[in-house]
């Protein structure tokens, strides 16, 4: 598909995200991203309300999708313990794939309007609690350790999965597939119920 038969929504999504991520947020300007998509501004601000809502669609668009995921595996079949292990590789995963959109939201949210701000972490903290819901279900089935509250062991693993941006390089020698398993494992092992 060439640039011209490209949507023009995904097109400006791909621009922002490259511009955001080279130059950050705050130094790319709408004029810079409505050029290099091949649109005008009128275009643009069909599609999006302002700058701010274009970065939080980048960072929205990975947190839907993640959320679909997680919400098929946590509703699948399979023990408790088998369902968290795939969550917690596939959302690690997924955020290698998605990387400069993480990064960039991650570098940026403190720009964005106080209101985009909170809604976005709100819709961040039901992935969370989604996730923390597969922890709680096997604490209460006793096939994971108890002494340390579910809300602490994902903030604890999301702060690692966040952090990814800071660290993991594609060009390395682990894939996003097996960090994700080696995280997944820690994970696993670490609500481990104590002998």
């Amino acid at each position: 598909m060439t640039q011209d038969q490209e949507p023009v929504r995904q097109r400006l999504l791909a621009e922002a995200t490259r511009l955001f991520a080279e130059r950050g947020f705050e130094s790319a300007s709408v004029q810079e991203i409505v050029s290099a998509a091949g649109v005008t501004k009128g275009a643009m601000y069909h599609y999006f309300d302002s700058k701010d809502d274009l970065l939080r669609e980048i960072y929205g668009r990975v947190l839907r999708m993640q959320m679909e995921r997680l919400t098929r595996i946590a509703d699948g079949p399979g023990p408790v313990a088998e369902r968290l292990h795939t969550a917690a590789a596939d959302v690690v995963r997924t955020t290698v794939e998605n990387l400069d959109d993480s990064k960039i939201f991650f570098r940026s949210m403190h720009l964005l309007a106080p209101d985009t701000r909170k809604s976005v972490r709100a819709e961040r903290r039901l992935y969370h609690e989604r996730f923390r819901d597969l922890v709680s279900e096997g604490q209460r089935e006793g096939v994971f350790r108890t002494d340390t509250p579910a809300e602490i062991v994902v903030d604890f693993f999301f702060g690692s999965v966040h952090h990814l941006a800071t660290w993991y390089n594609a060009e390395g020698p682990l894939s996003g597939a097996e960090v994700g398993a080696y995280f997944a494992d820690l994970l696993l092992t670490s609500l481990r119920p104590k002998a």
